[in-house]
């Protein structure tokens, strides 16, 4: 049984362990799949191009042949006329002679153009042997040659004989060179390439040849017949008038010699070749056919001119995720690159030379934190200290910021690699431990640990826990009673371990299981090293560490009511432990002698409740002591903070508005002033008489709309908190914030700077005034969610994108304060999710949810421009689209097409700043077309970047976590950041890139740079 069950558990692990060999293999069949019906479908419409645009070239043909020479046009209407005469007459299956007769003339017809290679002119060898079977037209009927037959057979093929060996220099006036005549056919308008996707992965050989192709294609039997039909309604010839084939044959052979210079006769067995552009290609006869038959075909073209679905099979093996990026070159038109197995292509601009040689280089401009917006006060307990220095310190995101009070300046400690989660301060007051939460960076895994480091150098000085703590630190302390030697954690894993630490040393001391419950709070007793207090969901715990063993008590609540959650503790002047719980109640737990009488011999002491005080309607989220003894509480519903004497009687009490939420942390001053950190993400400053005002500030969720002022260093931002704000970027504060009754996701400011358009989460969007804050305009355009607005350069229009796949385009009048609906943009087959518009206001740029990338002539009436090659030069008044050829080389490999959320192009068009889904902020230059282009990351999110925004000067880069709900600001160094006349650079740049590439090309081979990263 034992051996049965064992084998059983075997074969269930091998197939767990095949599972994802399985799933990576079938994905990849996937998007094989995928680039096939790609192809087909290509190929299907290229064929359908081709047939119209050569209907199209049968009238214009015809006219062409006639202005060059008449003659042309009579011997061409002779053979027609024979064979309109005779078509007219029914051919039926079961009479061969009919079929033989009539095919006669129309063999002849057709015999002008078809033969071996498909060409006109081109010699034939025409032999007495029954021919192949040939496809009438006409009746779709096949023809058939009989035995008896063969004396009219071989009258028609001396006919056929003379006809065929008409070429293009029959046709010419005496003189006219070939070649020109030739262009002049078939540089007929229509006949150029119109799919943009056929032509980007041949080389140089297979475009010269697909433009010979182009130049010389054959004349096909259908092109006789619309001149036969033609010359019928011009009267030229009558179904009705006999046309034998001796007339054909005595007005051919008048023509014949008129021009018998330049007929070649198959019976005199001379073989005169038509002269071609680039023949010394195709001077091999053979190799010749070959080529002109891969031609004739479309869709075995365009195969032969992509990668085999094979080799793409073969390419998408080693990568086995979701997505994938390939750039594929078109030689001077085009570049391809591939997002989750969707071709993307994009067309190069005309200054560029040689885009195989350019060169990426990371941008000269820097970055450095200059302000951090926001407090992480919403879900995380003791995080807001103050030190002697007058530095308020706290946490956001992946940085401690300590904000100078008075001084109103930030410095920051960035060597987190995840989101803070806990901090405590040593009893030095100048050592900081703070603690991270578990992360990923893309395929890497961020362990958590606690970094212990200098306040006054910001310099790291041990971390402790790397590989030891399971996703994230949740509490941390320093012992108190010898001068901060021992640090405890408790971590995150589902037991809540609870580790000391040597901080000198780096090493651990000890570790025990806490419990499976949320565990809130720990800290070591001020005057006993050894002992340790943890609190949380419905527990007090008091350990006792012991040659390196701990032992636990649990808190006995007795009579009293057992809450479900203890949220904090301090230690009073006199040794006892007070508690802070969900009921509003504040616990004094002393130790209480052993009940020998009730626990019989051995018993322990134990740890009760000694008093009970009511404190709060609602929880007590903290608790923090004063000098002399006091303490103050902070509570929850009541939002209020009470000042109590050493023996718990209450003495003061404030009320904080509930704009703030409630109170989370309180950290003291100098005894009367304190700092109140919120639920809401607020700083508050001030004393019980004064009140309290707030000096941090930020979105308590989600964020995504972003916007700077065109003139001025203010910026605006809005969220899934309802909330928009107004930020002053140059004082580093809140101008005003207004609360509306949806959810903002993006926001633009018009080019007037007076008012800001906000778009909401269904569909309706509103613009506010920036003075009054009041609504001025607002309207409702579908019932999905907006993700972009964007006024156009002189604030005549206004682009509003959807959720629901159009571009709503408003014109804007009054200086923005009205609005009336110009057009709608009908054309993307997913939600839009970035837009630009052109310098000249007439264009627009939109990316969309399946990597599209569309253009539109707003100014003609929003229409998509189904050519987007004329698009490539044209200039953008701001660059935020993702997908676009300028900012190709900020996709990583293994991109999936939402690993970039948002970009920015400075005003300068020197660089551009992207935000990723990795937390991650980097810095390109502009243009960056090359993949894997080099740039400088920077670390500070703790969620996935949202959003990048320049302000108007270019001095500074503002960019918008998520969840985690933090502002960076960023100062731009160097590079001449911030100054006004790099406007055009960029075209330059890159065209004296492009040449010089050009120039060293044929010496030196060159490679781009991997990533640079800082």
């Amino acid at each position: 049984m034992d051996s049965s069950t064992n084998s059983l558990d075997d074969v269930s692990a091998d197939s767990s362990a095949e599972f994802p060999d399985r799933a990576s293999l079938m994905e990849v069949r996937l998007q094989a799949q995928e680039d096939e019906i790609t192809l087909l479908k290509s190929s299907l419409a290229d064929a359908l191009r081709r047939i119209r645009l050569h209907d199209q070239l049968l009238p214009l043909l015809k006219q062409q042949l006639i202005a060059v020479n008449p003659g042309a046009a009579r011997v061409l209407n002779q053979v027609c006329c024979s064979d309109g005469c005779t078509s007219n007459r029914k051919l039926s299956s079961s009479s061969a002679f009919d079929g033989v007769r009539q095919s006669t003339t129309s063999y002849l017809s057709n015999s002008i153009v078809n033969n071996a290679n498909g060409h006109i002119g081109s010699p034939v060898s025409v032999e007495p042997s029954p021919r192949p079977e040939t496809l009438d037209t006409a009746t779709q009927t096949e023809l058939t040659m009989s035995g008896r037959d063969a004396a009219q057979d071989r009258a028609t093929l001396a006919v056929t004989s003379r006809v065929q060996s008409l070429q293009l220099e029959d046709a010419l006036l005496p003189g006219q060179p070939v070649e020109t005549t030739r262009a002049k056919l078939h540089r007929i308008p229509g006949m150029e390439e119109e799919d943009e996707e056929q032509e980007e992965d041949e080389g140089e050989h297979e475009k010269e040849l697909s433009w010979t192709s182009s130049v010389e294609e054959p004349i096909q039997p259908t092109t006789i017949r619309s001149l036969q039909r033609e010359d019928f309604q011009d009267g030229s010839c009558s179904p009705e008038e006999p046309s034998p084939a001796s007339a054909s044959v005595r007005n051919s052979d008048q023509n014949l010699s008129a021009r018998s210079v330049t007929l070649s006769t198959i019976q005199e067995g001379e073989k005169k070749e038509l002269v071609r552009r680039n023949s010394e290609k195709l001077a091999n006869p053979d190799k010749q056919r070959k080529r002109l038959d891969k031609k004739a075909a479309s869709s075995a073209n365009l195969l032969t001119r992509s990668p085999s679905l094979e080799n793409r099979a073969k390419d998408l093996i080693p990568s086995t995720g979701s997505g994938s990026r390939r750039g594929t070159y078109g030689q001077g038109h085009s570049i391809k690159m591939f997002i989750r197995g969707r071709p993307i292509t994009m067309y190069i601009p005309s200054n560029i030379q040689n885009y195989e040689d350019l060169k990426m280089e990371p941008p000269s401009e820097r970055l450095e934190l200059d302000w951090v917006y926001g407090y992480r006060g919403r879900d995380c307990r003791a995080n807001l200290y103050f030190l002697p220095t007058g530095e308020a310190v706290y946490f956001i995101a992946c940085v401690v910021v300590l904000y100078h009070i008075n001084n109103r300046t930030q410095r920051h400690y960035r060597k987190h690699t995840d989101c803070v989660r806990c901090l405590t301060i040593h009893p030095d007051k100048v050592r900081i431990a703070s603690g991270q939460t578990a992360g990923v960076d893309k395929d890497k895994p961020l362990l958590p640990c606690v970094h212990i480091w200098d306040s006054t150098t910001l310099v790291t000085l041990q971390q402790i826990g790397l590989g030891t703590f399971q996703r994230g630190v949740g509490s941390v302390a320093f012992s108190i009673s010898d001068s901060g030697t021992f640090l405890c954690v408790i971590d995150d894993s589902n037991e809540h371990m609870l580790s000391v630490w040597d901080c000198n040393k780096g090493t651990k001391h000890a570790e025990v299981k806490t419990t499976n419950e949320a565990v809130f709070s720990v800290d070591f007793n001020p005057s006993d090293s050894a002992n340790i207090i943890t609190c949380g969901k419905s527990h007090v715990y008091f350990w006792t560490l012991s040659t390196g063993q701990f032992t636990k008590k649990q808190g006995i609540f007795g009579k009293y009511k057992k809450p479900k959650f203890i949220q904090c503790f301090v230690f009073s002047l006199t040794g006892d432990v007070l508690t802070g719980d969900s009921e509003g109640n504040i616990l004094t737990w002393g130790k209480s002698a052993a009940d020998v009488k009730t626990l019989g011999k051995g018993a322990k002491e134990t740890f009760q409740i000694m008093r009970q005080t009511r404190a709060h309607e609602g929880s007590v989220f903290t608790l923090c002591n004063l000098q002399g003894g006091a303490l103050l509480s902070g509570g929850g519903k009541d939002r209020k903070i009470i000042r109590w004497s050493a023996d718990l009687a209450p003495e003061r009490e404030c009320e904080i508005p509930e704009k703030y939420g409630a109170v989370r942390t309180l950290a003291d001053v100098d005894g009367e002033e304190l700092l109140v950190g919120t639920t809401r993400n607020a700083i508050l400053r001030g004393t019980f008489s004064d009140g309290f005002v707030a000096i941090v500030q930020g979105h308590v969720d989600e964020m995504w709309g972003l916007a700077t002022h065109p003139s001025q260093n203010v910026f605006f931002t809005c969220g899934n908190d309802k909330q928009v704000f107004l930020w002053n970027a140059e004082e580093h504060k809140m101008d005003w914030c207004t609360t509306l009754e949806e959810y903002g996701l993006c926001a633009d400011f018009s080019p007037v700077g007076s008012v800001v358009s906000v778009g909401l989460s269904t569909g309706r969007w509103l613009v506010l005034d920036l003075f009054t804050r009041e609504v001025i305009s607002e309207s409702t355009d579908g019932n999905e969610q907006l993700s972009v607005m964007r006024y156009s350069p002189d604030g005549s229009f206004l682009a509003v994108g959807s959720h629901d796949n159009f571009i709503y385009i408003y014109s804007v009048t009054e200086s923005g304060r009205r609005y009336t609906r110009f057009g709608r943009c009908n054309g993307h087959s997913s939600f839009i999710t970035h837009l630009d518009w052109s310098k000249d206001g007439k264009y627009i740029m939109s990316n969309s949810g399946d990597y599209e990338i569309l253009y539109w002539d707003i100014a003609g009436g929003c229409k998509l421009l189904r050519n987007r090659f004329e698009s490539k030069d044209r200039e953008w008044a701001s660059y935020t689209c993702v997908l676009g050829f300028h900012v190709m080389g900020v996709w990583l490999e293994g991109s999936d097409g939402t690993d970039i959320n948002a970009l920015c192009r400075s005003h300068s068009e020197r660089v551009v700043a992207v935000a990723d889904d990795f937390c991650k902020v980097h810095l390109f230059q502009y243009p960056c077309p090359k993949l894997k282009a080099p740039s400088h990351r920077y670390e500070g999110h703790g969620s996935h970047v949202t959003n990048v925004c320049f302000t108007h000067s270019d001095s500074h880069l503002l960019s918008m976590g998520g969840k985690d709900t933090c502002i960076l600001q960023w100062k731009v160094m160097g590079g001449g950041g911030g100054g006004g006349g790099g406007v055009g650079d960029s075209r330059e740049r890159l065209a004296s890139a492009s040449a010089s590439a050009s120039a060293s090309a044929s010496s030196t081979s060159t490679s781009s740079p991997e990533p640079a990263t800082t």
